[in-house]
């Protein structure tokens, strides 16, 4: 197979752009510094880390639920990294795997990522034969490789993110032992929302200023009794779910503060249905069958998004339709 440098990635052109994206950005326009919002313990553990491993790492792994703010992560960790230069090339397991099935083996290293930093976002979806071409592309797979990159200056700082364990992937054949050994040098967790509820007035504030000054709307701020459902809520989507929340009572606020009525919650009926299901004559796969089928359509058939809220892989809901006949989805 002919090997090419992978073209699908693209700089971070500069941390200055005021950006509300779904894993919970955030951009101080006036310092051009990134920040994770929240004073909890959890994620002041997170901070920590960020500020004792960016200096050093070479290469670090991120774990979390989806949503959870992952890529912000990294996006810190290669801004306190100490130096002035350098992109931050962010790498998605779907375009890894694209390449790899249309015979297009990954060169050694994305051009321009040899003095930066690359993401490789979501590497438990990657499937065994992409993980070895990784392994390849990072010139893991021999030891003369690693000193050639040092002779050539190549010093791409390496950051995966993950929602699954790794070392329990790889004790049970999923994933390459070699390549989680490289890529979990370091390790950071990122708590998911539920585990930092204190955090969500601050996160909601936050996030009402940003959004409102993205889109232009005179919100001030959110309403008692909105900050109280917000609080209630469970969260499975975590932050990024936040995020998409208080984006729509935005959009649907005209009285100056998001109100409870402001608020949609996309899985607002989910828990009301499964304790629905849960009869001693049902099967828990069709419980689970259903549960799914639901949230499904609540996204209206967006099986990412689906995936996201579900807290599972897209792939374990593909496996997940198959096996219940996904055209039930549409009836």
């Amino acid at each position: 197979m002919n090997k090419t440098t992978m073209s699908s990635l693209s700089a971070e052109p500069s941390y200055r752009s005021v950006a509300v994206e779904g894993n919970n950005l955030q951009t101080a326009p006036e310092s051009g510094e990134l920040s994770l919002v929240g004073s909890s313990a959890a994620i002041k553990r997170v901070r920590t880390q960020i500020e004792r491993i960016a200096p050093h790492f070479r290469c670090a792994l991120i774990r979390g639920d989806r949503g959870t703010g992952k890529k912000l992560v990294a996006r810190l960790l290669h801004a306190k990294r100490g130096t002035a230069g350098g992109p931050f090339l962010q790498l998605d397991a779907e375009i890894v795997e694209a390449c790899r099935r249309g015979n297009a083996a990954i060169g050694r290293y994305p051009e321009g990522s040899e003095q930066g930093t690359l993401f490789l976002d979501g590497v438990d979806r990657l499937s065994i034969p992409t993980q070895d071409c990784l392994l390849e592309m990072l010139g893991w797979d021999e030891a003369d490789r690693r000193m050639k990159n040092a002779q050539l200056g190549i010093e791409t700082r390496v950051i995966a993110s993950t929602t699954e364990d790794l070392r329990a992937l790889a004790s049970a054949g999923r994933f390459r032992l070699a390549l989680y050994q490289r890529l979990a040098t370091v390790e950071i967790t990122v708590p998911p929302l539920r585990e930092r509820m204190e955090d969500i007035p601050e996160l909601a504030r936050h996030l009402v200023e940003r959004v409102a000054r993205l889109r232009g709307r005179s919100v001030l701020g959110i309403a008692e009794e909105a900050m109280m459902q917000l609080q209630k809520h469970c969260w499975p989507g975590n932050v990024r779910e936040l995020c998409d929340v208080i984006q729509g009572g935005v959009v649907r606020s005209n009285s100056g503060f998001i109100e409870a009525r402001h608020l949609v919650f996309a899985r607002s009926t989910g828990t009301e249905r499964l304790s629905a299901d849960m009869d001693a004559s049902v099967r828990l796969e069709d419980v689970v069958e259903r549960h799914v089928f639901g949230v499904l359509k609540e996204c209206g058939g967006n099986k990412l998004r689906a995936a996201e809220m579900l807290g599972i892989s897209r792939s374990t809901l593909y496996r997940m339709l198959e096996a219940g006949g996904s055209e039930a989805v549409l009836r």
